[in-house]
């Protein structure tokens, strides 16, 4: 073998030997299906159909899942209990993976594109008390819904979540099919605004509502001029002594 095959056939070895470690280290993406099967079938089937431990999912679509594996709904931790907020249990990758394979079974709803520039807050205001306040409170702080269930505060949701949740209907939840896209763009952006606006009438105790915050501001303000009332017949009596 002549020196210049020679040197040839040791360069090749030698790339081979720096690159073969690189492709081993990356990582494949992860697969809907097999996440689906490993963490989800248990409950919904193999393929969605559903089981005694939980419901169908063929037609639940793209947006559904996305808001239940987004918010950590889902892999539900009691299946007795309300499904509630929680760190995600996936990855961005694999919740991306796991909304595809479940969008594939049916003929749900599509994650929707939430766009608040031309939203309307009058509009969206209007149909907040009409469609969600008696459940989420008139400042979206949440509240009981009946049968032990309880609507979440809507402070940390973000607007595709907000979106995704009137599309889909988690838990006891309506799903809003009679509200034009325009009308759920007005609502977003009037939740959004509750959480963004300042308290004029000074702090709050989480924006529950005028009633209950002026009762407890009375209580304390009662228990104060007891405390004074006390403090002054005390030293009264010292001074009298």
């Amino acid at each position: 073998m002549s020196s210049a095959v020679s040197r040839r056939v040791s360069l090749v070895v030698c790339l081979g030997a720096v690159l073969a470690p690189l492709s081993v280290s990356v990582a494949a993406e992860p697969d809907g299906r097999e996440l689906f099967i490993e963490s989800c079938a248990s409950c919904h089937g193999s393929e969605g159909q559903g089981t005694d431990a939980g419901p169908s999912i063929i037609d639940a679509g793209a947006a559904a899942a996305d808001f239940q594996l987004r918010t950590g709904r889902m892999p539900l931790a009691d299946d007795g209990a309300q499904a509630v907020r929680k760190p995600p249990a996936f990855s961005p990758d694999e919740i991306e993976a796991l909304t595809a394979f479940v969008a594939s079974l049916g003929e749900g709803p599509e994650i929707p594109t939430v766009d608040l520039d031309g939203a309307d807050l009058s509009d969206g205001q209007e149909l907040f008390v009409a469609n969600c306040a008696a459940c989420h409170g008139a400042t979206g702080s949440g509240g009981a819904v009946g049968a032990g269930a309880l609507a979440p505060s809507l402070s940390v949701a973000d607007p595709v979540e907000i979106a995704e949740a009137m599309l889909t209907g988690p838990g006891q939840m309506p799903v809003f099919t009679a509200i034009e896209s325009e009308d759920i763009q007005d609502i977003v952006a009037y939740v959004v605004h509750l959480r963004e606006q300042r308290a004029f009438g000074g702090a709050d105790l989480g924006g529950i509502g005028p009633v209950p915050e002026g009762f407890v501001g009375l209580g304390l303000g009662v228990a104060c001029l007891v405390a004074i009332s006390v403090l002054l017949g005390s030293k009264r009596k010292r001074d009298e002594a």
